[in-house]
C-alpha cells in the first residue's frame, strides 16, 4: 500500500494505492476508486482500507486508490472540486483498462460515488453503495447512469436509509438500469458482512458489471 498526495484545484489531496501482487507496471490492469465514510479523513481512508478493499484487490489484480477528503471538505460537497482532475492524475500515473474506473463508497463515501458518478459518467463502469445512492436524483444525474451497472447494499436494520435506497433502486429498474439490491440480514448502518471474506461479494459484483456493463 503507497501513501501518496497530488495538488489539484488549489488543494492538496493524500490519497492511498492499493496495488496487486505482483504488480507489473507495464500492464493495465482494472481499477477501483473508492471514497470513506464519516468525515472522509485518513482515519477512514484505512478503515475501509483494511475492512473491505486490500485483501481482495491484492489477490485479484486491482488497483484500488482511496482519497482523503481534501481539506477536509467532503467529497460530495466542496470535495467535489478535484475531480475530474484527481481521476486524470491516477490515469498518468496508472495503466487502467480501458481508462475506466469502478466507483464505490460507503455511508459518506456511497453518496460520493453516486455524486461523482453521475457528474463524469465517462470515467466508469460501475456505481457501489454499501450503503450509498443518489442525492440529488435530478433527471440529468439519473440518465448519467444510464450505462453503469449500479450495486447498492444496506443493512436490514438501518431503516432511513433503507427506505431511500429500496425507493431509488425501484426508479432505477423501472428505467430499465442495471441494478443489484441487497438488504443485508441483520446489519446496521455499517455493513460487516461486507468486511474481511465478505469483501469478496464487492469484487464479485464488480466483476459480473464490467461483463454486463462494459461494452
Amino acid at each position: 500500500m503507497y501513501d501518496k498526495s497530488v495538488e489539484i484545484a488549489g488543494v492538496t489531496v493524500h490519497y492511498k494505492v492499493i496495488l496487486p501482487k505482483d504488480y507489473d507496471a507495464v500492464k493495465a490492469y482494472p481499477a477501483v476508486l473508492a471514497f470513506p465514510p464519516g468525515s472522509q479523513g485518513m482515519d477512514m481512508v484505512m478503515t475501509t482500507v483494511q475492512r473491505n478493499w486490500a485483501a481482495e484487490a491484492e489477490k485479484r489484480g486491482y488497483i484500488v486508490v482511496v482519497p482523503a477528503a481534501p481539506g477536509g471538505q467532503l467529497f460530495f460537497e466542496g470535495g467535489s472540486r478535484v475531480f475530474p482532475g484527481f481521476l486524470e492524475q491516477i490515469l498518468k500515473e496508472y495503466k487502467i483498462q480501458d481508462a475506466k474506473f469502478h466507483i464505490a463508497g460507503m455511508s459518506n463515501g456511497g453518496i460520493s460515488a453516486f455524486q461523482i458518478a453521475t457528474s463524469y459518467p465517462q470515467y466508469f463502469w460501475t456505481v457501489t453503495g454499501f450503503p450509498g445512492y443518489l442525492e440529488d436524483p435530478t433527471p440529468s444525474r439519473v440518465n448519467a447512469l444510464a450505462k453503469m451497472c449500479i450495486n447498492m447494499h444496506v443493512g436490514e436494520l438501518d431503516s432511513g436509509w433503507l427506505q431511500d435506497m429500496q425507493e431509488q433502486a425501484k426508479q432505477f429498474r423501472a428505467k430499465g438500469y442495471t441494478v443489484s439490491f441487497t438488504v443485508e440480514k441483520g446489519q446496521n448502518h455499517v455493513i460487516g458482512t461486507l468486511t474481511g471474506d465478505g469483501a469478496a461479494r464487492l469484487f464479485d459484483e464488480i466483476e459480473k458489471g464490467k461483463q454486463a456493463c462494459g461494452k
